[in-house]
């Protein structure tokens, strides 16, 4: 299959922008034919989740750009890193691996990159519309901007999605066409379901494990309370599978019907989730029981909203009033900084509340004990961070994870 470039394309491609501009397109035209693409297409943005040190190949391939002049071409936001650079006292990390991991941080924001550093770039002023053709990195991400916003990216990884910010330009194949978004396997929720916290997780969970490569269709869900809860499901689908894109009845953008949602087409199978299997699906992310001696809680993977915010501080003040088991709160630094203008977290050290920026407790050593259970109201921290970082994992709902950090151990379902 032939890929068709335009005159900008072939610009680029020849060096008449720079050396990292032209490394870029290369990379991007090799990518493109491989995945059968017949062309390139503009992008509104795009957002990069290579900012996370995995070893010197990422950094040696950023500073490569930085050396060549690169600049991004699009508004670019940038996914977390492994170091919180506004707290980087919390971080315990030797500086053989700190100084690089700084360092690849900043080499993002010489090439233009927005110090969003936040996996929720969609709750930023980087939101993207219904519609808008953008590249981004991290799964959460990618999720949340087909499903619940309706914009168009496939599953770009590490390098893929710097190289589309540095010329402005992604392969025309997959989710980026109207065909390819149309719904392939149907979910049905059976029986009556309250828009608890905890059922978006289900869903996602049991979702992603079954839908393999095919698009999944949600019918029977309930109204969420806000994107909070849609935000968690995708989470939870992209963590225990490969969704890039779910539709939701009634619910997400492109599919207010179920025949919008197929595109009057029938689906390949049908799957039906009882309370019984949302129940058995949450169960398996807990390791240990009630009553279990705690050692932290840690909440906001993806990042917490300034709406998770305002559910989660006044549960503190009511349930909390003393000092108890450290709380975590990964969040965006934009949104720390508004909740401080705010004057919301001037007695966030009463409550033993600790925000986190710029990255995430399951992947950068923060919690100051590892030896105890830590307790979560995120399907995707519950799922990696036993892998991470070494810890038993306590699941509930986030004014159960508030309630055991005050009784310093796991206290679930009491009211």
């Amino acid at each position: 299959m032939t890929l068709e470039l335009s005159v900008c394309d072939q610009s680029m491609l020849q060096g008449e922008h720079g050396p990292a501009v032209a490394a870029a397109m290369r990379i991007l035209v090799a990518f493109s034919k491989a995945v059968g693409a017949r062309k390139l297409l503009d992008i509104a943005g795009a957002h990069i989740d290579g900012c996370l040190y995995h070893g010197q190949a990422n950094l040696d391939f950023v500073e490569r750009l930085v050396e060549g002049g690169g600049h991004v071409r699009v508004p670019t936001t940038l996914n977390v890193g492994s170091f919180d650079l506004i707290h980087p006292g919390l971080v315990k990390m030797p500086l053989s691996q700190e100084a690089p991991a700084r360092r690849l941080m900043k080499a993002h924001l010489e090439l233009g990159c927005q110090a969003t550093f936040t996996c929720a770039p969609y709750q930023t002023r980087f939101r993207p519309a219904f519609g808008e053709q953008i590249a981004w990195g991290e799964s959460n991400a990618i999720v949340f901007a087909n499903s619940v916003i309706g914009a168009r990216t496939n599953r770009y990884g590490d390098f893929i999605d710097l190289c589309c910010a540095m010329t402005g330009r992604a392969p025309a194949w997959g989710l980026h066409l109207s065909d390819n978004r149309r719904g392939q396997i149907l979910f049905e929720l059976t029986g009556s379901f309250e828009a608890a916290d905890a059922l978006f997780v289900g869903v996602g969970l049991i979702v992603g494990k079954a839908s393999g490569d095919r698009i999944p269709v949600i019918s029977g869900l309930p109204q969420p309370r806000d994107e909070d809860q849609l935000k968690a499901l995708g989470a939870a689908a992209a963590t225990t599978g490969a969704v890039a894109l779910f539709h939701a009845v009634g619910i997400t953008p492109e599919a207010k019907t179920l025949d919008e949602a197929f595109h009057g087409m029938a689906p390949e199978a049908t799957i039906r989730i009882s309370r019984a299997d949302i129940d058995y699906a949450l169960a398996k992310l807990s390791s240990v029981p009630d009553g279990a001696p705690l050692a932290a809680v840690s909440l906001g993977t993806p990042h917490f909203s300034h709406d998770e915010w305002m559910r989660l501080l006044p549960m503190l003040r009511q349930i909390a009033p003393g000092r108890g088991i450290p709380i975590y709160v990964n969040t965006g630094r934009a949104t720390l900084k508004r909740l401080q203008d705010e004057g919301e977290l001037d007695d966030a050290e009463e409550f033993n509340l600790i925000p986190v920026t710029d990255t995430c407790t399951y992947v950068t050593a923060i919690l100051e004990r590892l030896d105890g259970v830590a307790m979560t109201n995120s399907g995707k921290w519950a799922h990696y961070a036993p892998g991470n970082i070494g810890v038993s994992v306590a699941f509930a709902d986030m004014e159960d994870c508030v309630r055991s950090a005050a009784a310093g151990r796991v206290v679930r379902g009491a009211r």
